[in-house]
C-alpha cells in the first residue's frame, strides 16, 4: 500500500478530446458528472458546435491551432498542460475520447487501484461498443476491446494515467497519427512502470462503422501505426507490433505479389492464392463456425491485411518523401 492520502476524486481531472463528434460528444459530456468541473475539452477544428457544448457543461476549452497537423496525441498533451494549471494537486488524469461515455464508478475504481499500486502508470478497463448489433464492423471492434485482464503492454485512448509517469516520459508523441497510446506505454514500461487492465467497465464507445470502406480505412490506419511504431522502437527490448507488421506484409503484400509475378513464369504459382480461403476457414473455425457471422468476421480479418499493407506503404511513402502524413479518419 502507498501512503498517498485519500482525496476522493479531488486529485483527478479529465481530458476529453474531439473533432465533430456531434451527439456522441453530448453523451460523453453528460457521463462526466462532477468531473466536468475539473475537465478540459480539446477541440481539433470542429464545425458542429462542439466547443459551445463543452463550455455549457462547464469544461475548460482548448482549441488547437491549425498551424500544425491535428493528432489525438497532440490534443491530449495540450489538454494535460491546461489541466495541470486547472487542478494544482493533480495526481491522475482520465483521458477519454469524444465518442465514448464513462461508465458509472469507473474513475473511483481505477483511482483506488492506482493508489494501492504505486508502480502502475496506466489503468484501463473494459471498453464496449454501444451498438455492436448495428454492423459486423462494430462487432469486430467490440471483440477487439475485450483484452485480457492483468498486466498489459498497452492501453487505448480511454485510460486513467498517473501524472508523474506521464510527465516522466514526456506524454504522448504528438507527431504520431495513430498508435500513440501503445507507443507511450512502451516508453513507460522501459522505465519500469506497469500498465494494467482491470476487470471493470470503463467506457461505452460508438465506433459507428456501417460500411466496408470505413472498415478498410481504419485498417489502413492500423497498418500505418504498426510500421511507424515498430520502426521507432525497433532497437528496444520491449519493441511491439513486429508480428503484426510481419502478418500485414506477408498476407497483404508478399503472397499476392509472389502469386502474380510467379504466375507469369509458371501458372502453378497462382495456387498460392488458395491460402486465402484456407486462412478464412481456419479463422472461422477458431472463432466458432456455428455462429452465422463466423465467415464474415474471418473474411474481414483476412481482407484487413490488404488494408494494413496499404497503411505500411502509406508510412513508407511519407518516410521517403520526408513529409508528415495527415490523420486517417474513417468516420
Amino acid at each position: 500500500m502507498t501512503d498517498m492520502p485519500d482525496q476522493g476524486l479531488n486529485d483527478v481531472g479529465v481530458v476529453l478530446i474531439g473533432r465533430n463528434e456531434g451527439a456522441r460528444l453530448l453523451g460523453c459530456l453528460a457521463s462526466l458528472g462532477d468531473l466536468a468541473s475539473r475537465g478540459v475539452y480539446v477541440d481539433s477544428g470542429s464545425t458542429d458546435g462542439s466547443v459551445e457544448a463543452a463550455k455549457r457543461m462547464g469544461l475548460t476549452v482548448v482549441i488547437l491551432p491549425s498551424d500544425q497537423p491535428f493528432t489525438a496525441a497532440r490534443a491530449r498533451n495540450a489538454g494535460f498542460e491546461e489541466l495541470a494549471k486547472l487542478v494544482p494537486n493533480l495526481a491522475f488524469v482520465q483521458f477519454v475520447d469524444g465518442d465514448c461515455q464513462l461508465a458509472s464508478g469507473w474513475v473511483e475504481t481505477a483511482r483506488a487501484v492506482m493508489v494501492a499500486n504505486p508502480g502502475m502508470a496506466v489503468v484501463c478497463g473494459r471498453r464496449r461498443e454501444m451498438f455492436p448489433e448495428t454492423s459486423i464492423y462494430n462487432q469486430l471492434c467490440d471483440e477487439e476491446w475485450n483484452t485480457p485482464v492483468g498486466e498489459a503492454e498497452a492501453c487505448g485512448g480511454d485510460c486513467l494515467v498517473r501524472c508523474s509517469a506521464f510527465r516522466e516520459v514526456g506524454g504522448y508523441d504528438s507527431e504520431l497519427i495513430a498508435g500513440e497510446e501503445p507507443e507511450m506505454c512502451l516508453r513507460m514500461r522501459e522505465r519500469g512502470w506497469k500498465i494494467w487492465r482491470i476487470n471493470a467497465e470503463m467506457t461505452l464507445h460508438d465506433v459507428d462503422i456501417r460500411h466496408f470502406h470505413q472498415w478498410f480505412k481504419r485498417s489502413v490506419r492500423a497498418g500505418h501505426a504498426y510500421a511507424e511504431i515498430f520502426m521507432l522502437h525497433r532497437r528496444s527490448q520491449k519493441r511491439i507490433w513486429g508480428v503484426n507488421l510481419q502478418r500485414s506484409l506477408v498476407w497483404g503484400a508478399f503472397i499476392p505479389a509472389l502469386a502474380l509475378i510467379g504466375g507469369v513464369i509458371h501458372s502453378g504459382v497462382f495456387l498460392l492464392l488458395v491460402l486465402y480461403p484456407v486462412q478464412i476457414f481456419r479463422l472461422a473455425w477458431r472463432t466458432g463456425m456455428t455462429e452465422r457471422t463466423s465467415y464474415k468476421r474471418a473474411s474481414l480479418m483476412v481482407l484487413g491485411k490488404f488494408a494494413e499493407a496499404k497503411g505500411v506503404a502509406h508510412y513508407a511513402a511519407g518516410l521517403l518523401s520526408k513529409q508528415r502524413k495527415a490523420i486517417i479518419e474513417y468516420k
